[in-house]
């Protein structure tokens, strides 16, 4: 392994991580891609190889497939609901937001110190989107990320993927019909989604069961992953009455715990002296009521959020 080589692989690895990431949906599954690539690049005459980001990116996203669809026969004797595991990217991270007297509850002070170490992410799919990518096919949702959070062209995927432009054409269709059917139908004002997650939180927080039926749609499902670590449902919740029920049951209004927005206006983490939960809340059409609720319990899954 030349120093060339070496810095080269280096040069690309947040770029490896965040497309495997996007792919499966796990932090270590995503490291343990970018460690074979790394073994496969270490491997290879680099001197025959011209484009060294196409030669390391194809490696990590075949490998990312090959593992999204070994993980995705091994979640169906998960306990409970499977939901994607959240991952604060490096940077600064928000400061937790302070619970006023009528929740109840004391708060957390904001995170301090450097930023974090780790891989810069260099798009944005919130943790709500990487909800909506576990019910496509792994080849669809390969498809999807390469063309629409890295974009990448209908010819260049179809050589990582070994398709035909045409199949990979309508991989990318199908996905994207399929994203915004899962999608609010109408674009959401930031402040609106905000807003009415700010009340559901403060409407748990308090344990108000009016406040709780009034800003969750009526459909309104609820999905809680437990990874049977952490009591929680092991079933999807669904309908209004039953799902706030369940929240206003939960009892935060007893914990000292704070929140801060982790990617979008629409996923928060809760903690203590650490993240205890993120929560992706999914507004209706109108953004004013809340239509999906995904709680991410299992503490396995929760390693690498930043408090």
């Amino acid at each position: 392994m030349t120093d060339f080589a070496e810095r080269t692989f280096q040069a690309h690895r947040g770029l490896l991580f965040t497309l495997a990431y996007d792919i499966v949906g796990s932090v270590d599954d995503a490291e343990d891609v970018v460690q074979e690539t790394w073994l496969r690049w270490a491997e290879v005459d680099h001197s025959r190889i011209e484009r060294a980001r196409a030669y390391l990116t194809r490696i990590a996203v075949r490998e990312g497939l090959r593992r999204l669809r070994i993980a995705r026969q091994a979640r169906e004797r998960y306990a409970g609901p499977w939901l994607p595991e959240p991952w604060t990217p490096s940077g600064s991270p928000d400061g937790m937001e302070r619970f006023g007297a009528a929740c109840g509850a004391g708060g957390v002070e904001p995170a301090g110190g450097d930023p974090a170490d780790g891989v810069v992410r260099t798009h944005n799919v919130s943790q709500g989107l990487m909800i909506v990518l576990e019910t496509l096919s792994p080849l669809e949702r390969t498809a999807f990320v390469l063309r629409e959070a890295f974009g990448y062209e209908h010819a260049e995927i179809a050589r990582i993927l070994d398709r035909s432009p045409e199949a990979v054409r309508q991989l990318v269709h199908r996905a994207r019909e399929h994203v915004q059917a899962r999608r609010p139908r109408f674009s959401t004002e930031p402040e609106t989604a905000r807003a009415a997650a700010e009340r559901f939180l403060h409407a748990a927080f308090g344990g108000d069961l009016a406040a709780l039926l009034e800003v969750l749609a009526p459909d309104v499902t609820l999905w809680t992953d437990g990874g049977g670590q952490i009591r929680a449902a092991l079933h999807p919740i669904r309908g209004r009455d039953k799902v706030a029920r369940f929240c206003a049951a939960v009892g935060l209004q007893n914990m000292a715990v704070g929140y801060r927005w982790m990617d979008d206006s629409t996923a928060i983490v809760l903690a203590e002296d650490a993240p205890i939960a993120v929560v992706t809340l999914i507004p209706d059409d109108s953004g004013a009521r809340i239509r999906e609720v995904h709680s991410v319990l299992n503490p396995d899954k929760l390693d690498h959020v930043l408090p």
